[in-house]
Parts: C-alpha cells; sequence; structure tokens
C-alpha cells in the first residue's frame, strides 16, 4: 500500500510542473495560477488599503516608471522567445507605501509593493531598476506557485512521519515530528528559498540591462545594503535569502555575460 501511494505521489508530481520560461527548468506548480492569483489580488488590495499608499508623488511616479521598463523588457523578451501569452493572466501594479522598513516585495501575478525606507538604498532610477528588477523576476518565475508547492509537500512530508510513527510512545512522536521539522526547514525549505533569491537576482540583471540600465547598479545597491544592515544577519544557511556578500559576488560574475546577452537581444529585437 505504501509503494502504492509513492507511486501516486510521484505521479502527481510529474504533472504538477511548469517550465519556467526565462530558465527552461520544470518548477513544482501543485496549485494552479487560476488558484493563486485571486487570492494574492485580494490579499493586495487588503494590503493597500491597509497602508498608506503614495500617489503622484515624485517617488511614486519614479517607482512606477521604472517599474514599467522593467515590464516591457520583460514583454519583449518573452515574445521573442515564443511566450508571448505567457503574461495574460497578470496584472501588473506597482505602489509605493510609506514606511521606514527597508523592503520591497512581490505576490504572484505581478503585484508589487516598495516601501520608502529603501528608497535611500536604491538611491536613483539605476537602482531602483535593480530592486524592482527582482521583484519582477519574483513574478515571471512563479516563485509564489513554487513556495506554496513545496509548502504542500512538507505538510505532507509531516503528514507521513505521523504515520509512520503512530506506532510509538507519545514522546517519540514529538521528537520525530521536531527532527523532521528542522530538517525540512534547514534541508529543504530554506535552500529553496535561497534558489529563488538568487534566481531573481540573476533573472532581474538581464530584465534591467535589457531596460537600459546599467547592470554595475545592482551591485551598489547590495554594497548600501550591506552597510545598511551592519552585519546584522543569521548565518545564510539558516537565512531564506543569500547573505549580502553572496548576492555581491554572484552578481558581479554575471555582468559580462548579462551585458553581452542584453546588447545581442536588444539588437536583435527592436
Amino acid at each position: 500500500m505504501k509503494k502504492v501511494i509513492a507511486s501516486l505521489g510521484l505521479l502527481a508530481l510529474a504533472y504538477a510542473c511548469a517550465t519556467n520560461p526565462f530558465t527552461g527548468k520544470q518548477t513544482l506548480a501543485l496549485v494552479p495560477d487560476s488558484q493563486i492569483f485571486p487570492m494574492s489580488f485580494q490579499q493586495y488590495s487588503q494590503f493597500l488599503s491597509e497602508n498608506k499608499v503614495l500617489t503622484g508623488t515624485k517617488d511614486a511616479q519614479r517607482v512606477e516608471m521604472v517599474a514599467n521598463k522593467i515590464k516591457v523588457a520583460a514583454e519583449r523578451w518573452l515574445t521573442a522567445n515564443g511566450k508571448a501569452d505567457y503574461l495574460k493572466d497578470y496584472k501588473w501594479e506597482y505602489k509605493l507605501v510609506d514606511s521606514k522598513e527597508v523592503n520591497a516585495w512581490c505576490m504572484p501575478g505581478g503585484k508589487i509593493v516598495v516601501y520608502t525606507g529603501i528608497l535611500p538604498i536604491t538611491k536613483d532610477d539605476a537602482g531602483l531598476a535593480a530592486v524592482l528588477g527582482h521583484e519582477v523576476a519574483h513574478a515571471l518565475a512563479n516563485h509564489g506557485q513554487q513556495r506554496m508547492s513545496a509548502g504542500l509537500l512538507q505538510q505532507a512530508g509531516a503528514v507521513g512521519v505521523a504515520v509512520a510513527t503512530g506506532s510509538k510512545s507519545e514522546q517519540e512522536q514529538q521528537q520525530f515530528m521536531q527532527y523532521y521539522g528542522l530538517a525540512s526547514q534547514v534541508g529543504g525549505m530554506l535552500p529553496f528559498s535561497r534558489a529563488h533569491e538568487t534566481q531573481a537576482d540573476q533573472i532581474g540583471l538581464l530584465l534591467m540591462t535589457i531596460a537600459g540600465y546599467a547592470p554595475e547598479n545592482a551591485v551598489s545597491v547590495w554594497e548600501r545594503m550591506s552597510v545598511q544592515s551592519g552585519g546584522q544577519a543569521p548565518p545564510e544557511f539558516l537565512s531564506t535569502h543569500p547573505s549580502n556578500q553572496t548576492r555581491i559576488d554572484n552578481i558581479r560574475s554575471w555582468i559580462p555575460t548579462t551585458k553581452a546577452e542584453a546588447a545581442k537581444f536588444n539588437s536583435s529585437v527592436k
């Protein structure tokens, strides 16, 4: 019976995959966008209603202008690669929210928030393009869908542990669940999240470069972010994000090929 269940699980995983057009790799898609996007749009609207959204200011206009350039770069890339319909269900929206928090985030379907607290770090349009390129990349790569799918698998694993340890004492069951929770988080979910951040950095770097911004500005943003954080961060293996230095090193290593790829793309696609 266990073998049958395992086989069915593997079969379900095989059919519950989507292909990322930017990487060509298959990704987890246990929950379809048709379910995720409406929830995302509703949560985004609720967040905006509960926070101070800035409109009409110079900074708000800058966020809108730079984000649109990144979006157009993504649309051009997808169209040139035969994926013009990939964004048909996306509803892009970029809002600047008054907050001291140094952050920006993206929800599935293209809903993005930038906090005013990050603007001193981005500094100018090119720095803002680095951050918005990263956030747009999260939406394009469907990272929200993948995180939700991974969470479902983690929950399924917990059920499996509970079933497998059902004959043991309550104390032993709790210990096994604690071991599973720690192992699945540190060995699975956190590396999964860091991989998404790295992927978004790389895709975002290409998008900002196609949009006409020098990719070197992304390095400057993360250098300023590193100074601002003052080195106060958990060890990388316990974090959802790569360290600032890892990101800086990665971006520097990608810049030559990114510039070459963007130049080739822009010269061939008008």
